[in-house]
């Protein structure tokens, strides 16, 4: 059984769930409310949440059916459907979390180092991560797939910052080679469709200087699903969370695009730290990734029946982050 079928098997059994079991009404509204960081001044109601649930179902079968000759023309169709006719997506997702872009973009920038570096991101959004780095004083481009998302919505005040549409694989079609020292991409890659992921992280190397940096951070698929269908309390994204992925299959994909040094990110403990007298940086170590490739091992002999929210709550106490987290090198001497 392929890929396709599985999406199509957990579909069908997501309807009979959510016909059956799910609950409606003030219970859906605050699940979804939740998951998306809408604000509670924001009216929703069960039409709505329905309209997307519906829209997302469709839109991804769509997207999963593409094939490469036709697959920016589906995805470009597909999201800017998805947000014209969603238009609160764009304007309320995670308006309830007043944090400021210094702290929530704090670890990027450091990673990212002192200005000026010219810096892509994929996959911009509403732009707020790329807007912060051009006001930290780097040269940044932010893309999206469509221009119903961040450029249509975000007017920058730097003129440091320039958009553009890219298709988030083909970037060689878009962008000179060997032209940047970072590229970027933060809750991407689960929308890229699981056959391009590949041709991703390959493209990215191609635009990237000697020396420079993919980093790239997405869910884990132990702690998903984080699309729509984590309203629903099912196991397995399959909406336009085309795929959710281990640790170890986006660094095999790294690898094997070309990248020569491949490390993760950790943090360490809040305790140890005040122990130590260390600062609160996100620390960057190759070694750490096999640590994570062995836990991921360990869990993997585990029932999948047993493999619930309790196991996946006892993961983060290993230091086992909700999101996978690399930074990729191009080459180093």
């Amino acid at each position: 059984m392929n890929y396709k079928d599985v999406i199509k098997e957990v579909y069908y059994h997501s309807i009979y769930i959510f016909s059956n079991k799910e609950p409606h009404g003030q219970e859906l509204i605050n699940r979804y409310r939740s998951n998306y960081g809408i604000p509670v001044e924001v009216a929703l109601t069960e039409e709505v949440i329905l309209k997307h649930w519906n829209l997302e179902k469709q839109l991804t079968q769509e997207l999963l059916d593409s094939t490469p000759t036709t697959r920016w023309d589906v995805f470009e169709r597909c999201y800017t459907t998805l947000y014209s006719n969603l238009e609160w997506l764009n304007q309320y997702i995670d308006r309830d979390k007043e944090i400021s872009p210094d702290i929530l973009y704090k670890d990027w920038a450091y990673l990212i180092g002192s200005p000026s570096k010219k810096v892509y991101e994929v996959g911009s959004g509403r732009g707020e991560m790329i807007s912060y780095l051009a006001g930290l004083g780097h040269e940044c481009k932010a893309t999206e797939i469509t221009r119903e998302r961040g450029e249509k919505h975000v007017s920058s005040e730097f003129d440091n910052l320039e958009w553009g549409i890219s298709d988030g694989v083909n970037f060689e079609q878009f962008e000179s080679l060997d032209s940047y020292d970072f590229v970027i991409s933060n809750q991407v890659i689960e929308h890229i469709h699981p056959d391009d992921l590949a041709e991703h992280c390959k493209n990215i190397h191609s635009i990237l200087k000697s020396e420079g940096k993919y980093i790239v951070c997405a869910p884990h698929v132990w702690h998903g699903p984080a699309d729509i269908y984590a309203v629903f309390k099912l196991d397995k994204a399959i909406g336009m969370h085309l795929k959710e992925y281990t640790n170890f299959e986006i660094y095999k994909c790294l690898k094997e695009a070309g990248f020569k040094k491949v490390s993760s990110i950790y943090r360490v403990p809040k305790m140890l730290r005040q122990f130590f007298g260390l600062k609160d940086i996100p620390r960057v170590s190759s070694v750490f990734i096999v640590y994570l490739f062995l836990i991921e091992k360990i869990f993997s002999l585990v029932p999948r029946s047993l493999v619930d929210r309790k196991i996946k709550s006892f993961a983060k106490t290993l230091l086992f982050s909700n999101n996978t987290f690399f930074v990729a090198q191009k080459d180093y001497h």
